[in-house]
């Protein structure tokens, strides 16, 4: 059976970025859905970089903080980069968490507010050519149902699959139905015939994201009172470094892609099955670093 290649996630780390431009471009050949990358380490840079490096994928930042530029500055960048990539590439924003909120040294509103007043100054700015699609970042239902009034595609980051087609029906249905309205949602891919190794590295990787109170609340509402109100004991009493050992098998099942390249794919294929139009897959690996990670998807595409 021939499984569609998704689209991947790709973060420049330093002293890495032209190799991750080289696999950029490896996607291209090989005909992967897009590439998709966070604005931290340089992403509005790496984006620029693929607008001249690539020619045929659809690429894109996933999640900007829109407090970290103003928004005609986004608009003016977005609509330069879009018009040398011929059409290519998309801008995703999102409010972001409180901890990079304090980092930026801005003054922060209402999530959704601040979302409508972004999005507004971004489509009315004028000079800089027609504005890139927007996508916005949303997890919970004020966001998502934004997304579809106001927006040009919605994407999730760690969302869970169980909570996934439910999410999705808070959107209109023409939205639903519109190929060109942008339904992504980034998930941890750790490929490994290593099961506990690669669940190990997502353990890893997610401690950090469950201490954000906006992730727990989330994941609470999906069904993981439990573990969540774990987390939250061990966040007051300062024990950080056991929060991976309560991050249960049922939740990472939910929330990321581990195991053999059969249980990775045969997963994929249920993400698709929810309404997810563009699977993007954020690679880490058992064995190895993020291009080793990208190497693992290439095989099991083959």
């Amino acid at each position: 059976m021939s499984h569609a290649k998704p689209a991947l996630a790709l973060t420049p780390v330093p002293g890495r970025r032209r190799l991750v431009i080289e696999a950029a471009k490896e996607m291209e050949q090989r005909g992967y859905a897009g590439l998709y990358c966070p604005s931290t380490l340089g992403g509005m840079s790496l984006v620029e970089a693929l607008a001249w490096q690539t020619n045929t994928m659809p690429f894109g930042i996933t999640v900007a903080p829109i407090y970290a530029r103003v928004p005609e500055d986004y608009s003016e960048t977005a609509a330069c980069i879009n018009e040398i990539a011929n059409g290519r590439f998309r801008l995703g924003v999102g409010v972001s968490h409180g901890p990079t909120q304090k980092r930026f040294r801005t003054q922060v509103g209402k999530p959704i507010g601040d979302m409508k007043d972004f999005v507004t100054r971004y489509k009315d700015w004028t000079g800089a050519g027609d504005p890139a699609p927007l996508t916005l970042a949303g997890m919970r239902p004020r966001m998502i149902k934004l997304a579809g009034e106001v927006a040009d595609g919605l994407v999730f980051a760690n969302a869970a699959m169980s909570q996934a087609a439910k999410s999705l029906a808070l959107l209109p249905s023409e939205k639903l139905s519109d190929r060109n309205f942008f339904i992504g949602c980034m998930t941890p891919t750790c490929i490994s015939d290593d099961i506990e190794a690669a669940k190990e590295v997502h353990k890893r990787t997610l401690s950090r994201y469950v201490q954000l109170p906006y992730y727990r609340e989330y994941w609470r509402e999906s069904g993981y009172e439990e573990e969540m109100g774990e987390i939250d004991r061990l966040i007051e009493t300062g024990e950080t470094a056991a929060i991976s050992d309560k991050l249960s098998d049922r939740w990472l099942d939910d929330v990321t892609l581990f195991g053999s390249a059969s249980r990775v794919l045969e997963r994929l294929e249920m993400w698709r099955e929810t309404g997810i139009k563009t699977p993007i897959l954020v690679p880490s690996s058992a064995s190895g670093n993020q291009l080793k990670a990208v190497q693992e998807i290439f095989e099991i595409f083959d």
